[in-house]
């Protein structure tokens, strides 16, 4: 009988813990899993995709209000590519972002084209992705002639390198992006066009491409490489 009921203070002692360990039924908040981030190579080319439907494996979302949104696989002389279709307002940024993996220090290249856009033209790469409001960005327009890199914060994009380059719109080329610690450089068909240092966001997180306001535009061939 003494063991019978050892054995029952025992039980209730596990359930009242386990009732316990997550306060008012929230879950509580867990680091970046290391499963999470990179260690191989990823490289997508959107080939195994249906087209007029979003890519397997991405999310699309915006920072600022929330508009349209029509990230979908468009084929093209039998090549599949992602398009950016949405027509947006000037203040609404277009995001497409890969689910996972997520990098820390990485090197990243895509080829794209703009096709589109009364307002704005073009877009770039997206890295280092906190959520739609925090996260680096390259991007490249061709109705302004340059090639850009920000931060945006909080929502607010800051500029913080420039340089003008001429690419005209319905042509296409190769960006790319690496980041090592909090060197950034930043290269358009294989030249190295911005070069800087920035402390912003020093945490892995997700990438994934952009586009401004009705900036239409494919992108293809993606390439990331996980630095160490």
């Amino acid at each position: 009988m003494k063991n019978v009921l050892i054995l029952a203070i025992v039980i209730l002692t596990l359930i009242s813990c386990r009732n316990n360990s997550i306060p008012d039924g929230k879950e509580t908040s867990k680091p970046l899993s290391s499963e999470n981030i990179a260690t191989k190579d990823t490289i997508i080319n959107f080939e195994g995709n249906e087209s007029g439907k979003l890519p397997d494996g991405f999310t699309q979302t915006a920072t600022g209000e929330t508009q349209a949104l029509n990230w979908k696989v468009e084929t093209n002389l039998r090549n599949k590519s992602v398009a950016q279709l949405a027509k947006n307002d000037d203040d609404h940024y277009n995001l497409l972002i890969l689910n996972k993996p997520s990098y820390k220090n990485l090197i990243m290249s895509v080829k794209t084209k703009a096709i589109a856009g009364y307002q704005d033209q073009g877009g770039g790469l997206v890295w280092r992705y906190i959520d739609n409001n925090n996260y680096y960005m390259a991007r490249y327009n061709p109705l302004e002639n340059n090639f850009r890199l920000y931060h945006v914060v909080k929502g607010n994009r800051v500029k913080m390198k420039s340089i003008n380059i001429n690419i005209k719109s319905g042509e296409w080329f190769t960006m790319k992006v690496e980041m090592n610690g909090n060197k950034i450089s930043c290269s358009l068909n294989d030249k190295v066009m911005i070069q800087t240092n920035d402390d912003t966001f020093t945490k892995a997180g997700r990438v994934g491409f952009w586009t401004k306001a009705d900036a239409q535009s494919y992108f293809d061939d993606l390439n990331i490489r996980p630095l160490y």
